[in-house]
C-alpha cells in the first residue's frame, strides 16, 4: 500500500510542479508504453527490395475469411506502377492530362493529397502508363519517368527538388515500352540506369542530383554467347538495382539489356557481367542477391541462373553455379520471393504457374506444370508465411509459403479490374493494396 500512497503523492506533486526531475521521468518511464513502429513499404518491393511485408496475424484461409474491401480510391491515371508508402502516405505515378505525375494518397482513406507532374506531355511508347515505384527516404520522393526522367520530390507537398533526364548519359532503352525502373536511395546517393554509353548505371547526389558516378557497362559482357543464342540489345531494361556484398566488395547489381551486371559502389567500377540469362526483348525480374550467390531469371524462352561471385580488388568474376532452362524455370515478370533456402514464383512465359525451387541446387520442389487460380503472368508479395499471387486477370490468391506442398488457402476477384493486372500487390498493417490504372483498392488480410 506504500507503493500506491506514494505513487499518489508524486502524481499529486508533479500535478503542482513541485516533484524532483529524476522522480518525473522515473515515473514516466515505468508507466511508459512502448509504440510499435509504424510498417511500411518504402520503395519497389518493400523495405528490403525481396518483396516481403512485415505484417503479422494475417487470416490464414480466405475461404473461411475472405479479405474484405476497406476503400477504393480513385484520380491516380493510367499506368502500371505500384505503390510505396510512408510517413502515413501512399505514393504511385500515373499518365493524367497533360503528363506523367507522381500522386500522394492519405493511408487511411485513400483520398488524393497532392499531385504533381514530372513530364511536359504524356511519354509515348509501347503499354502507356507509368511503370515506377516512387522511392521514399528523408522525407523525399525519387521517381523515373518512363520517358527517362529522375525526379526528386518533396513528400510533403509534391514540389520538385531536382530533375535529370536519361539523355545527359545518352540514355536507352533495350526495346520500346518505357524506362520501368524503382530508383535506389543508398546513403546519400541515388541510383538510377540510364542505360546509355556515357552511363549505363549512374550514381547521383540525393540531395542536390549531380553526378557522383557514371558506370560504363560493355555493350557485351560475359562470354560473348548465351543459352538463346541470340544478340541482345544493350542498354537499360526493365529491372531495379539491388545491393549485394559478395566476395567482400559492395555492389549494385542490375539487370540489363545485356545481362546482369555488378558495379562498384565506391566508384562506379564495372566489375563483372553475365548475359546467359538475358534475352532481346524485356528482361524484366529484380535479381536477388544471397551472400556470394546472385539468383536472376527473365521470360521470353530463356531461364534462370544462380551465380558465385568471387575474387578480389578489381578482378572480380561471376561463375555460373548452375542453368535452368526455358522448360524448367522462367520468370517472364511478377517477380520471385526467397523465403529461407526456396524460391516461390511465377513460371513459365504469360503464365504464372506457381512454383517452388530450391535455390542450392536449382531443384524444382513442387509445381511448375499446373496452372494457378488465375490466368497470366503473377506478381508476388510474402508476408507472416504466406504468399500472395497477383494474377493477370486480377485473380488474388493465397498460399503457404512452404516447400512442403502447393496449398492454396483461398482466392477472390477484387471489386475492380481493368486491362492487365500487372502493378505489384503491397501488405502493410495487414492491408494489401492492389493498383489497378486509375484506381486504388485495400483490403483488410488482418484474423478477425
Amino acid at each position: 500500500m506504500k507503493w500506491v500512497a506514494d505513487k499518489a503523492r508524486w502524481a499529486r506533486e508533479m500535478f503542482l510542479g513541485r516533484a524532483p526531475v529524476a522522480v518525473v521521468l522515473a515515473s514516466l518511464l515505468a508507466g511508459a508504453v512502448v509504440a510499435k513502429e509504424p510498417e511500411s513499404w518504402p520503395q519497389w518491393r518493400g523495405v528490403a527490395r525481396d518483396g516481403h511485408s512485415q505484417s503479422t496475424g494475417l487470416a490464414r484461409d480466405w475461404n473461411e475469411q475472405p479479405p474484405r474491401l476497406e476503400w477504393m480510391s480513385e484520380g491516380l491515371g493510367g499506368g502500371y506502377a505500384s505503390v510505396s508508402i510512408a510517413d502515413g502516405k501512399i505514393f504511385t505515378m500515373g499518365n493524367v492530362e497533360g503528363g506523367q505525375a507522381v500522386i500522394a494518397l492519405d493511408q487511411q482513406d485513400g483520398h488524393v493529397l497532392w499531385k504533381q507532374l514530372v513530364t511536359e506531355q504524356v511519354p509515348q511508347h509501347g503499354y502507356e502508363g507509368s511503370r515506377c515505384t516512387p522511392t521514399f527516404d528523408d522525407g523525399r520522393l525519387y521517381v523515373v519517368a518512363s520517358s527517362g526522367r529522375i525526379v526528386c520530390l518533396n513528400a510533403g507537398d509534391g514540389d520538385v527538388i531536382w530533375a535529370r533526364d536519361f539523355s545527359d548519359w545518352g540514355g536507352r532503352m533495350m526495346s520500346g515500352w518505357g524506362f520501368s525502373e524503382s530508383p535506389l536511395v543508398d546513403g546519400d546517393r541515388v541510383i538510377c540506369t540510364p542505360g546509355g554509353e556515357q552511363g549505363t548505371v549512374v550514381a547521383l547526389n540525393k540531395r542536390t542530383g549531380a553526378n557522383v558516378w557514371a558506370a560504363q557497362v560493355p555493350n557485351q559482357i560475359g562470354d560473348g554467347k548465351n543459352h538463346n543464342d541470340t544478340g541482345l540489345n544493350p542498354g537499360a531494361a526493365y529491372s531495379s538495382v539491388v545491393i549485394s556484398n559478395a566476395a567482400g566488395v559492395k555492389q549494385y547489381v542490375q539487370l540489363l539489356g545485356q545481362g546482369v551486371v555488378g558495379i562498384r559502389a565506391s566508384d562506379g567500377r564495372y566489375l563483372w557481367g553475365y548475359e546467359d540469362a538475358a534475352n532481346n526483348v524485356a528482361n524484366i525480374p529484380t535479381p536477388i542477391p544471397v551472400g556470394d550467390r546472385i539468383f536472376c531469371s527473365t521470360g521470353y524462352g530463356t531461364g534462370s541462373a544462380l551465380l558465385e561471385i568471387s575474387g578480389r580488388g578489381n578482378n572480380i568474376s561471376a561463375r555460373e553455379v548452375y542453368f535452368l532452362d526455358q522448360r524448367t524455370f522462367q520468370n517472364h515478370h511478377g517477380g520471385i520471393i526467397l523465403v529461407g533456402e526456396y524460391l516461390y514464383s511465377g513460371h513459365r512465359h504469360n503464365e504464372g504457374f506457381p512454383i517452388c525451387v530450391e535455390l542450392a541446387t536449382g531443384e524444382v520442389v513442387w509445381g511448375g506444370n499446373q496452372r494457378g487460380e488465375g490466368s497470366g503472368s503473377a506478381a508476388v508479395a510474402y508476408a507472416d508465411g504466406l504468399l500472395i499471387y497477383r494474377y493477370q486477370n486480377g485473380t488474388v490468391a493465397l498460399v503457404e509459403a512452404t516447400p512442403d506442398g502447393y496449398e492454396l488457402k483461398g482466392s477472390f476477384q477484387p471489386e475492380f479490374q481493368e486491362r492487365e493486372s500487372w502493378a505489384h500487390p503491397v501488405i502493410v498493417d495487414g492491408r494489401l493494396y492492389l493498383r489497378e490504372q486509375d484506381k486504388l483498392m485495400c483490403y483488410d488480410l488482418r484474423a478477425r
